[in-house]
């Protein structure tokens, strides 16, 4: 129980509860309509957006929040105005991102050591303003998604009878994308640019395993990223492992007991 008296962790617990909330619930609906791998393809563009922040000095979260947003709603434009299905849209915003990355962080070659802590995340060392800054945007998120639940259900089952029912679809699928982009750049400090989608996809698709029901299904990934999140935290902590690694890793325990749970 000494551990909790330290108030990085206190720090770590409360901002890791309201992104695996986000990650999670977000993550559902992203895995139902086939756009899991947005989240590797943003975080993947961010790095490029961080390698831009750090080499200007600029605080690199404000930097990658506007560059992804942008990014995603392009994406969302490359698939319903172009030939391009998902998968590829994706991929040629992975390509960029990570190209840009490459080139300034070769050019600015004293932040790598800045950098290493938002490739590989840690929740450990999250400040009292990035704890504010989460938890007030996901608050705010959180809002959206309750405001536009059904909207956002609608179209990530049927999207052809949601335009005939008068949904907006347009406005809607922004909407997600959007969210999605502001969910990936928070959930960077916790688990890394490189393990940021894993905390999106995972949750998910273990939920699925085991529920019945969609509400349901958004109630069990909620429940089983915080469990994580909080788990994979103590058990950083207290072997010295890194933090986001750590998380993923119960998270995927978590996917394969599940797995076993629903083939018996």
């Amino acid at each position: 129980m000494e551990i909790f008296e330290y108030t990085f962790i206190q720090n770590a617990i409360i901002s890791g509860i309201f992104i695996g909330l986000l990650t999670s619930i977000l993550g559902v609906f992203l895995v139902l309509k086939k756009l899991s791998l947005i989240g590797d393809g943003l975080s993947h563009l961010s790095f490029g957006a961080i390698t831009i922040g750090l080499f200007f000095g600029i605080y690199p979260l404000w930097v990658a929040i506007p560059i992804v947003i942008l990014a995603s709603l392009l994406i969302q434009f490359l698939i319903q105005k172009s030939f391009l299905d998902g998968d590829s849209s994706i991929g040629i915003i992975s390509a960029f991102g990570i190209s840009v990355g490459v080139i300034f962080s070769s050019i600015g070659k004293g932040f790598n050591i800045d950098l290493f802590s938002y490739l590989f995340g840690n929740i450990l060392t999250v400040t009292k303003s990035e704890l504010t800054f989460s938890i007030i945007l996901a608050i705010i998120i959180m809002i959206v998604i309750y405001l536009y639940y059904y909207d956002l259900l609608y179209i990530t089952f049927d999207i052809e009878q949601a335009k005939v029912s008068g949904v907006k679809i347009n406005f809607i699928q922004s909407l997600l994308s959007i969210l999605t982009a502001l969910t990936i750049v928070l959930a960077i400090r916790m688990v890394g640019i490189m393990l940021v989608s894993a905390l999106i996809i995972i949750p998910a698709n273990t939920a699925l395993q085991i529920s019945n029901g969609f509400r349901q299904t958004l109630i069990n990934s909620g429940i089983i990223s915080v469990f994580s999140i909080f788990l994979g935290i103590l058990l950083s902590f207290k072997f010295n492992l890194p933090s986001g690694a750590t998380i993923i890793l119960v998270n995927l325990f978590l996917f394969f007991f599940s797995t076993i749970i629903n083939r018996k």
